[in-house]
């Protein structure tokens, strides 16, 4: 009793005093652990190239002291990669190792690569694959027999030739290059892409993979059973047949040919476009047309040209050059044997040849029936001569004239040797007629005026002026041009002396003589000049001549007979 009650207040202090201490350790020890849970993280991928084999072994006297030898099942791991192969020698203090035999790698589930031997260095995460190698990735299938894969960087170098095929698409060329980030390849030297049935051959290509589109940079060639394509800059996309050229690219398609800073084509929709000095070219029916900006549709047949637009005809021994600020193109019932089309060319019209000038507000060209159509204040020189009227209709034959017809205030005008006086014909309308080209007939309808000075055969000097008044007035020339014999239904004519001439009579009422219009060359095509006050056309008033019986001319009556026959229109 004396010994517990010595000791107990001892031992209670101390049994209080260990609680309290154990009591702390434990709560160190909880939270410690709670801590530690707390800032634990993932532990880092081993930067270390690792391998399992069947069979290992170290030679320090054998060809490669440094390396470890190992045979049978072997696999290789790194970063998320795993290689296989039949044998390979594993440089442990370089981290690196070389395969061989059936050597296999996988990265993740989108890339593959097979080839015959290779070597990776686990530094760097470069793998050299040589012979037979095929790389995979996302539906492409990259083959050659000299690879460098960048792991670090995700590229694929080869540069001993090499074909990438992806769906269509066939790319083949003596370097290149293969992005697995960005699935975007560019290849140089030698460089040839099919697809389907186009051809591009170049020295530079860049493909982007996932979106089918092929950009060639450099003098390119891209051939297809449609025609052929030159340019050194252009984008091709595969999947919507779309293509973009620029740097002056020139289409070839059969006896077509279109030239221009920039072109644009859609397959699908057959649109077509092109900007910058646009030069097209048909060789077979010997036309051309540049301009600044067209489009046109092969589907519809519809086209439009803009911008110092000029439309060229070279089928004859002169070049005929027509000018308008635009130009439509419509094709009518398209793709079948019934087929015409209708160019309209409008707003200041100018054409030239070195044997006929033209100019008008527009024309419409129908191929239909072969005509040219002019509208609105037309006029049409041809040597000494200037015809006008309210509408001039010209039909043609092989790009050969073979009829004309001017309606509405016919007026023919012909300027005489001295430049000082002409001959006139004036009625409702008039008609032309050629054989091979050449104007054979000619007929004067309605109202029917005429002035024709009559010319010495000897000394070709003026003899006198003929005035006549008619209903239907005919000539007929020879194949030489030269004057037949004119018909006439009715006639009233006088003749004045040179030097009885009244003031009124040299000039028809409705006489304009427009020189100052008239296009004196092809490059005096794209200046416009209009018709002086005044001298536009105004309804014409005048009553007919009085009806007679017709009479016949059997030939042309000589300079010193009255009445002298009115001029050739």
């Amino acid at each position: 009793m004396i010994l517990q009650t010595k000791y107990k207040p001892y031992f209670s202090r101390h049994r209080a005093g260990i609680t309290i201490v154990l009591c702390l350790l434990i709560l160190c020890v909880f939270s410690s652990f709670a801590a530690s849970r707390k800032t634990k993280k993932k532990p880092a991928q081993d930067e270390r190239v690792r391998f399992i084999s069947d069979e290992l072994r170290y030679d320090m006297y054998g060809p490669v002291p440094d390396a470890q030898i190992v045979k049978g099942n072997v696999q290789f791991f790194h970063k998320g990669a795993r290689l296989w192969c039949d044998s390979a020698y594993f440089y442990e203090a370089a981290n690196s190792f070389k395969a061989f035999g059936h050597v296999k790698m996988i990265q993740g589930d989108t890339l593959s690569l097979t080839c015959e031997r290779a070597y990776y260095d686990g530094q760097g995460q470069m793998m050299e694959a040589r012979q037979n190698v095929i790389l995979k990735h996302r539906g492409q299938t990259l083959h050659t027999d000299s690879l460098n894969y960048d792991r670090l960087y995700n590229n694929a170098y080869f540069f001993e030739g090499g074909t990438l095929t992806d769906k269509k698409q066939k790319l083949v060329s003596d370097w290149g290059q293969y992005n697995t980030q960005t699935r975007e390849a560019v290849f140089y030297y030698n460089v040839k892409m099919l697809d389907g049935d186009r051809l591009i051959t170049t020295d530079t290509l860049y493909y982007d993979t996932q979106k089918s589109m092929a950009h060639v940079v450099g003098p390119s060639k891209i051939t297809s059973k449609t025609g052929v394509i030159n340019t050194e800059n252009a984008y091709f996309n595969s999947k919507s047949d779309q293509a973009r050229l620029f740097a002056r690219s020139t289409v070839t398609d059969k006896e077509k040919i279109i030239t221009a800073d920039s072109l644009y084509f859609d397959d699908k929709t057959g649109q077509s476009q092109g900007y910058g000095n646009v030069i097209y070219v048909d060789t077979k029916n010997k036309n051309a047309l540049t301009c600044e900006r067209f489009n046109y549709n092969e589907k519809t047949g519809y086209g439009y040209a803009t911008g110092r637009a000029v439309a060229k005809d070279y089928s004859q021994e002169d070049t005929l050059y027509v000018h308008a600020d635009s130009m439509k193109l419509y094709t009518y019932h398209i793709n079948t044997d019934s087929m015409y089309r209708k160019i309209h060319c409008f707003l200041k019209v100018r054409a030239y040849r070195n044997d006929i000038q033209a100019v008008c507000d527009s024309m419409v060209i129908n191929s239909k029936d072969s005509c040219l159509t002019m509208y609105r204040d037309p006029i049409v020189w041809n040597g000494s001569r200037q015809l006008l009227g309210e509408k001039i209709l010209v039909y043609m034959a092989d790009s050969t004239i073979r009829e004309a017809r001017v309606l509405g205030q016919a007026l023919s005008v012909e300027q005489m040797p001295d430049s000082v006086h002409f001959n006139q014909i004036a009625s409702r309308d008039m008609f032309a007629y050629f054989k091979e080209g050449v104007l054979r007939k000619s007929e004067a309808v309605s109202n029917v005026r005429s002035v024709y000075y009559s010319v010495d055969d000897q000394d070709s000097s003026l003899i006198g002026l003929n005035y006549l008044e008619t209903d239907t007035m005919r000539m007929y020339l020879t194949p030489r041009r030269q004057l037949e014999k004119i018909w006439t239904s009715k006639f009233e004519a006088t003749m004045y002396p040179m030097t009885q001439i009244p003031p009124s009579k040299p000039k028809l009422e409705n006489f304009v003589w427009f020189d100052y219009i008239r296009p004196k060359s092809k490059d005096d095509i794209y200046e416009w000049r209009g018709k002086a006050e005044g001298t536009q056309l105004k309804t014409n008033t005048r009553p007919s001549a009085p009806p007679r019986r017709p009479r016949s001319m059997p030939s042309a009556p000589s300079a010193s007979t009255q009445p002298t026959p009115p001029p050739r229109p």
